[in-house]
Protein backbone atom coordinates (compact mmCIF):
# COMPACT_ATOMS: atom_id res chain seq x y z
CA UNK A 1 0.00 0.00 0.00
CA UNK A 2 1.35 3.42 -0.99
CA UNK A 3 1.60 6.41 1.29
CA UNK A 4 1.14 10.12 0.85
CA UNK A 5 4.46 11.95 0.54
CA UNK A 6 3.85 15.69 0.75
CA UNK A 7 7.58 16.39 0.34
CA UNK A 8 7.00 15.62 -3.36
CA UNK A 9 3.98 17.91 -3.71
CA UNK A 10 4.50 20.34 -6.60
CA UNK A 11 1.96 22.80 -7.93
CA UNK A 12 4.51 25.03 -9.64
CA UNK A 13 2.48 24.64 -12.84
CA UNK A 14 -0.34 26.64 -11.24
CA UNK A 15 0.07 30.36 -11.90
CA UNK A 16 -3.17 32.22 -11.09
CA UNK A 17 -1.67 35.69 -11.63
CA UNK A 18 1.36 37.85 -11.00
CA UNK A 19 2.65 38.12 -7.43
CA UNK A 20 2.02 41.89 -7.46
CA UNK A 21 -1.59 41.44 -8.58
CA UNK A 22 -2.22 38.79 -5.92
CA UNK A 23 -0.66 40.93 -3.16
CA UNK A 24 -2.63 44.05 -4.21
CA UNK A 25 -5.84 42.01 -4.31
CA UNK A 26 -5.14 40.52 -0.89
CA UNK A 27 -4.67 43.98 0.64
CA UNK A 28 -7.69 45.61 -1.01
CA UNK A 29 -9.94 42.62 -0.37
CA UNK A 30 -9.05 42.64 3.34
CA UNK A 31 -9.85 46.34 3.57
CA UNK A 32 -13.01 46.53 1.43
CA UNK A 33 -14.46 43.04 0.81
CA UNK A 34 -13.45 40.66 3.62
CA UNK A 35 -14.33 43.19 6.32
CA UNK A 36 -17.09 43.87 8.82
CA UNK A 37 -17.29 47.49 7.66
CA UNK A 38 -20.47 47.89 5.58
CA UNK A 39 -18.93 49.62 2.56
CA UNK A 40 -21.42 50.43 -0.23
CA UNK A 41 -22.09 47.54 -2.61
CA UNK A 42 -21.24 49.81 -5.54
CA UNK A 43 -17.72 50.31 -4.15
CA UNK A 44 -17.24 46.56 -3.68
CA UNK A 45 -18.46 45.88 -7.24
CA UNK A 46 -16.06 48.52 -8.61
CA UNK A 47 -13.06 47.06 -6.78
CA UNK A 48 -13.90 43.55 -7.96
CA UNK A 49 -14.26 44.80 -11.56
CA UNK A 50 -10.92 46.61 -11.24
CA UNK A 51 -9.37 43.20 -10.54
CA UNK A 52 -11.06 41.52 -13.50
CA UNK A 53 -14.28 40.16 -12.04
CA UNK A 54 -17.31 40.31 -14.31
CA UNK A 55 -20.02 41.62 -11.98
CA UNK A 56 -23.57 42.40 -13.11
CA UNK A 57 -25.97 45.13 -12.05
CA UNK A 58 -27.14 45.50 -8.45
CA UNK A 59 -25.10 42.57 -7.13
CA UNK A 60 -25.03 42.54 -3.31
CA UNK A 61 -21.79 41.63 -1.52
CA UNK A 62 -22.43 41.54 2.22
CA UNK A 63 -19.67 41.76 4.87
CA UNK A 64 -16.76 39.33 5.28
CA UNK A 65 -16.92 37.77 1.81
CA UNK A 66 -13.74 35.96 0.79
CA UNK A 67 -12.94 35.75 -2.91
CA UNK A 68 -9.64 34.05 -3.74
CA UNK A 69 -9.07 35.48 -7.23
CA UNK A 70 -11.66 37.91 -8.65
CA UNK A 71 -10.29 37.53 -12.18
CA UNK A 72 -11.81 34.01 -12.16
CA UNK A 73 -15.27 35.26 -11.07
CA UNK A 74 -18.41 36.05 -13.08
CA UNK A 75 -21.61 37.13 -11.28
CA UNK A 76 -24.90 37.95 -13.03
CA UNK A 77 -27.36 40.76 -12.28
CA UNK A 78 -29.38 40.94 -9.04
CA UNK A 79 -27.39 38.22 -7.24
CA UNK A 80 -26.96 38.27 -3.45
CA UNK A 81 -23.76 37.08 -1.78
CA UNK A 82 -24.22 36.85 1.98
CA UNK A 83 -22.03 37.33 5.02
CA UNK A 84 -19.03 35.02 5.43
CA UNK A 85 -19.37 33.47 1.98
CA UNK A 86 -16.12 31.91 0.79
CA UNK A 87 -15.53 31.69 -2.96
CA UNK A 88 -12.33 29.67 -3.19
CA UNK A 89 -12.02 30.14 -6.93
CA UNK A 90 -8.67 28.78 -7.99
CA UNK A 91 -10.34 28.55 -11.41
CA UNK A 92 -13.56 29.84 -12.94
CA UNK A 93 -16.72 30.34 -10.89
CA UNK A 94 -19.78 31.50 -12.79
CA UNK A 95 -22.83 32.66 -10.85
CA UNK A 96 -25.93 33.48 -12.87
CA UNK A 97 -28.60 36.13 -12.43
CA UNK A 98 -30.90 36.26 -9.39
CA UNK A 99 -28.87 33.73 -7.40
CA UNK A 100 -28.46 33.66 -3.63
CA UNK A 101 -25.37 32.48 -1.77
CA UNK A 102 -26.51 32.48 1.85
CA UNK A 103 -24.29 33.26 4.81
CA UNK A 104 -21.34 30.96 5.37
CA UNK A 105 -21.73 29.05 2.12
CA UNK A 106 -18.62 27.87 0.29
CA UNK A 107 -17.74 27.37 -3.38
CA UNK A 108 -14.61 25.21 -3.69
CA UNK A 109 -12.93 24.79 -7.08
CA UNK A 110 -9.83 22.96 -5.88
CA UNK A 111 -9.12 19.57 -4.40
CA UNK A 112 -6.28 17.06 -4.25
CA UNK A 113 -5.78 13.70 -5.93
CA UNK A 114 -5.87 11.31 -2.98
CA UNK A 115 -4.87 8.42 -5.26
CA UNK A 116 -1.43 9.92 -5.91
CA UNK A 117 1.32 9.92 -3.31
CA UNK A 118 2.15 13.47 -4.40
CA UNK A 119 -1.38 14.74 -3.53
CA UNK A 120 -1.60 16.65 -6.85
CA UNK A 121 -3.81 19.74 -7.08
CA UNK A 122 -7.02 19.28 -9.09
CA UNK A 123 -9.00 22.26 -10.40
CA UNK A 124 -12.58 22.18 -11.71
CA UNK A 125 -14.90 25.13 -12.39
CA UNK A 126 -18.26 25.70 -10.69
CA UNK A 127 -21.40 26.99 -12.40
CA UNK A 128 -24.47 28.31 -10.60
CA UNK A 129 -27.22 28.86 -13.15
CA UNK A 130 -29.85 31.61 -12.93
CA UNK A 131 -32.09 31.54 -9.86
CA UNK A 132 -30.12 28.94 -7.93
CA UNK A 133 -29.87 29.19 -4.15
CA UNK A 134 -27.05 27.92 -1.96
CA UNK A 135 -28.27 27.70 1.65
CA UNK A 136 -26.40 28.87 4.73
CA UNK A 137 -23.25 26.86 5.50
CA UNK A 138 -23.74 24.73 2.35
CA UNK A 139 -20.78 23.68 0.20
CA UNK A 140 -20.46 23.31 -3.57
CA UNK A 141 -17.56 21.05 -4.56
CA UNK A 142 -15.26 21.32 -7.61
CA UNK A 143 -16.78 20.66 -11.02
CA UNK A 144 -20.42 20.93 -9.88
CA UNK A 145 -23.15 22.71 -11.82
CA UNK A 146 -26.18 23.91 -9.89
CA UNK A 147 -28.83 24.08 -12.62
CA UNK A 148 -31.46 26.79 -12.94
CA UNK A 149 -33.49 27.43 -9.77
CA UNK A 150 -32.10 24.43 -7.88
CA UNK A 151 -31.70 24.77 -4.10
CA UNK A 152 -28.89 23.34 -1.96
CA UNK A 153 -30.33 23.30 1.56
CA UNK A 154 -28.69 24.59 4.73
CA UNK A 155 -25.49 22.73 5.62
CA UNK A 156 -25.67 20.42 2.61
CA UNK A 157 -22.78 19.39 0.33
CA UNK A 158 -23.13 19.22 -3.47
CA UNK A 159 -20.66 16.70 -4.86
CA UNK A 160 -22.54 16.19 -8.16
CA UNK A 161 -24.68 18.39 -10.40
CA UNK A 162 -28.10 19.50 -9.11
CA UNK A 163 -31.10 19.30 -11.46
CA UNK A 164 -33.16 22.38 -12.30
CA UNK A 165 -35.97 23.45 -9.94
CA UNK A 166 -35.14 20.75 -7.42
CA UNK A 167 -34.34 20.97 -3.70
CA UNK A 168 -31.34 18.99 -2.44
CA UNK A 169 -30.37 18.22 1.14
CA UNK A 170 -27.71 16.28 3.02
CA UNK A 171 -24.08 15.22 2.73
CA UNK A 172 -23.80 14.25 -0.01
CA UNK A 173 -26.85 16.21 -1.14
CA UNK A 174 -29.73 14.15 -2.49
CA UNK A 175 -32.88 15.14 -4.35
CA UNK A 176 -35.67 15.78 -1.83
CA UNK A 177 -38.46 17.48 -3.79
CA UNK A 178 -39.31 19.88 -6.60
CA UNK A 179 -38.96 23.63 -6.11
CA UNK A 180 -42.23 25.29 -6.99
CA UNK A 181 -42.15 29.07 -7.43
CA UNK A 182 -45.42 31.00 -7.51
Amino acid sequence: MGKTDLSKYNNSWYKPGSKLKIILWYILSRVFIDTSIPFPYSLKRSILRLFGAKVGKRVVFKQRVIIKYPWFLTVGDETWIGENVWIDNLTDVTVGKNCCLSQGSMLLTGNHDYKKSTFDLILKPIILEDGSWIGAKATVCPGVTIHSHAVLSVGSVATTDLKSSTIYQGNPAVNKTQRLIN
